[in-house]
């Protein structure tokens, strides 16, 4: 596992105490796991993601991810209805490893009503709360 100092968390997204991100786009909302997230998890092997058109509260298990020592569950960020997956993570699922903010991205939602992401952390929040 890498340090801290080591793996990146860009300022563009937020971030979920549960090591999801969330990034705004154009009215939508893409959701991941973070740089910290896949390096604790080691290779991923296996991505299960939800169908188009399945809805969330914030804090609902939207998935898993499984790598080679455990499979952990996904937790929504915020709430909304699920508008695309990212399929290329069927054949590909190590792009979430290489690649975490961009091709490694797993869904995008429309926010539900009153769905916000002012609940989540910004970079220098969500860094403090992994150095404990």
């Amino acid at each position: 596992m890498k340090d801290i100092s080591e793996l990146q968390f860009p300022e563009t997204v937020r971030y979920a105490a549960d090591h999801e991100w969330a990034k705004s786009d154009n009215g939508a909302v893409v959701i991941g796991i973070t740089d910290y997230a896949q390096d604790q998890l080691g290779d991923i092997v296996y991505v299960e993601l939800p169908k188009v058109g399945d809805q969330f509260e914030a804090g609902e298990v939207f998935g898993t991810v499984e790598s080679v020592k455990a499979v952990s569950e996904l937790i929504m960020p915020i709430g909304g209805e699920v508008t695309a997956i990212n399929s290329e993570l069927e054949n590909t699922p190590d792009r979430v490893n290489t690649d975490p903010y961009d091709s490694g991205w797993m869904i995008r939602i429309t926010p539900a009503k009153g769905s916000d992401m002012t609940s989540l952390m910004e970079r220098t929040a969500y860094i403090a709360m992994l150095k404990g």
